[in-house]
């Protein structure tokens, strides 16, 4: 989500033919609102991550059609052939977030914000931005733009008594 600023329900939907090879790229195709698809290159970090994932949870390339990312069977670790929703991504990444000492108030949206954050730091544009982001317009995008919540120390060395 971070590299592609995704959508939590956009990801959830996605199908194993959906993380897919064109020319010497892998590709994203995210299921957004409105039965609407939106596809983009996958960052090479995302692919990496993706490429293990798969391996490791042993899903076959052939089985286009099934979930990418799957639901896990009770506490057993073990994958199963159905989706993994939205509310369990929540709760996955809660638990994540407070096994590595960051803050519950974490959620998918964080992400996100993450992801476009970053972007706009680097020298990204907020019109691409939007693109990414699949935003029809770049005020929404801007609402995750969190590049002006830090203060620098030079910030408050202006403050001259």
């Amino acid at each position: 989500m971070v590299y592609s600023f995704a959508r939590i329900g956009a990801v959830v939907h996605m199908r194993v033919s959906d993380y897919y090879q064109h020319g010497k790229r892998w590709w994203l195709r995210l299921h957004e609102k409105g039965g609407k698809f939106h596809e983009l290159p996958a960052h090479h970090n995302a692919e990496a991550y993706l490429d293990a994932y798969l391996a490791t949870a042993s899903i076959d390339g052939n089985d286009k059609k099934g979930p990418l990312f799957r639901s896990v069977a009770g506490r057993s670790g073990r994958l199963t052939a159905s989706a993994l929703d939205e509310r369990a991504a929540l709760y996955m990444v809660k638990r994540r977030a407070v096994a590595a000492g960051l803050s519950e108030r974490i959620g998918n949206h964080t992400f996100r914000a993450t992801g476009i954050t970053a972007y706009l730091q680097n020298g990204g544009t907020l019109e691409k931005a939007a693109q990414i982001a699949a935003h029809e317009s770049t005020e929404t995008t801007k609402i995750y733009d969190r590049t002006s919540d830090t203060l620098s120390l030079d910030e408050i060395e202006r403050i001259v008594i």
